[in-house]
This record gives C-alpha cells, sequence and structure tokens, in this order.
C-alpha cells in the first residue's frame, strides 16, 4: 500500500531506481545473458572492423562510406550503453541505478536512436543522388556536405534527446521505483509517474511524426524513386549493383523503424513492460549485430577491403597484422578528398 507522501505530487525525489533486468521472469536467465553477451561480441567486433576498414582503405573514402562509417560508430555507442550495465547487474546481483545515471543512460540511448534514425535518411538521399543525379553527385554529396551531414545529424540529436530526458526525468514519481526493463527508457519511467503526462504523451507524439514518420517517408520515397530509375537502366551490372546496395539499406530501414514506431508512437499504455524489452531488444541489441553483417556480405568493395587488409603477408607474422594492413590499404598523408561512387 502507498503511503500519503508516496502520493504526493511533489515528490520530485533524485533518488535511483531498481532495474529489474531483462526479461525477469525468463526460467533460464544464463542462458539469456549468454547470448546477450554474444551478440554483444560480434556487434563490437563487426562494427569496429567496419570502421576500421572504411579508414584504412583509400577506395573506401566515398560518401556512402563516410555515412556508414557513422552508422557503425552510433550502432557501436548503442548497444555500449546498455548492455554492459545489464550484464555488470546480472552477474554482481545488483540491481540499482542512481537518477543521474538513469538520465544519462536515456539521454545518450535516445541521442543515438534520434541520430541513427537521421542518418538512415541522408543515406538514403546519398543513394538517391548516386542513382537518380550522378552527373551531379560530386557537387551535391561533397565533403563539406557530408560533414555537414553528420554534424547537424549529432546537433539535432542531441538537442530533441535533451528534451526527452530532461522532461520525463522531472516527473514526479509515486511508490515503487521499479523499472521492469534492463536500461532507463523513456516509457519505464512515465509508467511510475503519479501525475497526468497526456500533455507529454502529445509532444511525444508530435516528436515521433517528426524524427520517425517523415524521415520514414523520405526514405520510402528515395527508394522508390530509385528502384523506378533502376529499371530503366540499360546495364544489368548497373541495375544488380544499385539493387543490392539498396536492397541492404532497405533491411536495415525496416528492422530500425519498426520496433521504433512501434514503441513510440504508440502510447505507453497501449503496450506491455515485456513488448518494450522485445522491440528495445532487436533495436539495440540484435540491429547492430546485423547492420555489419547486412552491409558487408552484399558489398563487395567491403569484402575486397576485407580481403585486402588481410592478405597473404598478414596471415604470416600475427603481431604485425595492423602494420601489414596500413601498409596494403595507406592511408593517405594529405587531407582526403571523398570519392564519387
Amino acid at each position: 500500500m502507498l503511503n500519503i507522501q508516496d502520493m504526493n505530487p511533489k515528490n520530485k525525489t533524485t533518488a535511483g531506481f531498481i532495474l529489474l533486468g531483462l526479461f525477469p521472469s525468463c526460467r533460464y536467465p544464463n542462458l539469456l545473458i549468454s547470448l546477450i553477451l554474444l551478440i554483444y561480441a560480434l556487434a563490437s567486433a563487426g562494427n569496429s572492423l567496419l570502421i576500421l576498414l572504411i579508414w584504412l582503405d583509400s577506395r573506401l573514402h566515398t560518401p556512402m562510406y563516410f555515412l556508414l562509417s557513422q552508422l557503425s560508430l552510433i550502432d557501436l555507442a548503442y548497444i555500449s550503453c546498455t548492455v554492459p550495465k545489464a550484464a555488470i547487474n546480472y552477474f554482481t546481483g545488483r540491481q540499482n541505478i542512481s537518477f543521474f545515471a538513469c538520465g544519462t543512460q536515456m539521454f545518450s540511448f535516445l541521442t543515438l536512436g534520434l541520430a541513427e534514425c537521421i542518418l538512415l535518411t541522408l543515406m538514403a538521399y546519398d543513394r538517391y543522388v548516386a542513382v537518380c543525379n550522378p552527373l551531379r553527385y560530386t557537387i551535391l554529396m561533397s565533403p563539406k556536405v557530408c560533414l555537414k551531414m553528420a554534424a547537424s545529424t549529432w546537433i539535432g540529436a542531441v538537442a530533441a534527446a535533451l528534451v526527452h530526458t530532461v522532461y520525463p526525468m522531472n516527473f514526479p514519481i509515486c511508490g515503487s521505483r521499479e523499472i521492469n526493463h534492463y536500461f532507463c527508457e523513456m516509457p519505464a519511467i512515465l509508467r511510475m509517474s503519479c501525475v497526468d503526462t497526456s500533455v507529454y504523451e502529445m509532444v511525444k507524439f508530435v516528436s515521433t511524426i517528426i524524427f520517425l514518420l517523415t524521415p520514414f517517408t523520405l526514405i520510402l520515397t528515395s527508394y522508390t524513386l530509385i528502384f523506378l530509375t533502376v529499371l530503366r537502366m540499360n546495364s544489368p551490372k548497373g541495375r544488380n549493383k544499385a539493387l543490392a546496395t539498396c536492397s541492404s539499406h532497405l533491411t536495415v530501414v525496416s528492422l530500425y523503424f519498426g520496433q521504433a514506431i512501434f514503441i513510440y508512437m504508440a502510447p505507453t499504455s497501449s503496450h506491455t513492460p515485456d513488448q518494450d524489452q522485445v522491440g528495445a531488444v532487436l533495436g539495440t541489441i540484435v540491429t547492430p549485430m546485423l547492420n555489419p553483417l547486412i552491409y558487408s556480405l552484399r558489398n563487395k568493395e567491403v569484402i575486397g577491403a576485407l580481403q585486402k587488409c588481410t592478405g597473404r603477408c598478414c596471415s604470416g607474422d600475427r603481431a604485425s597484422s595492423l602494420q601489414c594492413c596500413a601498409q596494403k590499404c595507406p592511408i593517405p598523408h594529405h587531407k582526403s578528398e571523398f570519392k564519387s561512387n
């Protein structure tokens, strides 16, 4: 039973929270945490390798791969802001998280999620220009434009995430401070509030339209125009290359936007904590693992760069493998310019 002090709307305490963990009712928690850590290791290795290849191989110094390296960086940080804390809590038996740490985790999660959403839209624009307007590609996707794209992605994501962190974290919380999740997420915080959050739910709905539905619509429009252009191509080789690249992008878009719209578009009360966890696992754990595979397995340039950096000389002295790769994939000493695709 809640006491009167807990029900006081002015009770805006900064006490910590209790994270119940990943699927607390799971019958095989050891197997679950082992699987999550395996996925985390694969995601970290895959995204780190992709970033390294793009940095080392001069053939990958193009706008598309610059944006892809930003996506890998986001995915690497995305999975790292939730899984390590969940694993530490599981192995130590501690479930507490401080108010400040909870707010920091929520801010990091929202920043990275929003940045990925914006970045996927810019990647779709990059492919649209490359396929539908190739003669102006070097102008519309110049190095300066790419840097501005990256900067605007992070600035916009940070600004929006700050609003959606400060607002929910200042709602008064009544009664239990247990979060039925493995990290601090906005819907979980809203469920614990003892005040009417309908106004904020409307703000969240509008933000979802701006940061999810609008980009998703732009992406679908871009790829519709791309496919119409590809169908008119006379070269089978060019058609297959364009379709392979765009299908990889669309797979990632479907994975990311599907779970994001499900969690944030609908009111918090319309889905259960377990459904929130399933969506979060798909978005923050599974997708970062799949992205490097999706972009590398169907991309001959990435596979070629990997084969080049793991050539015969790298198979000899493993201690000098990185030095060997740097020799095979030299980094220009001058300020490199992006190449057109």
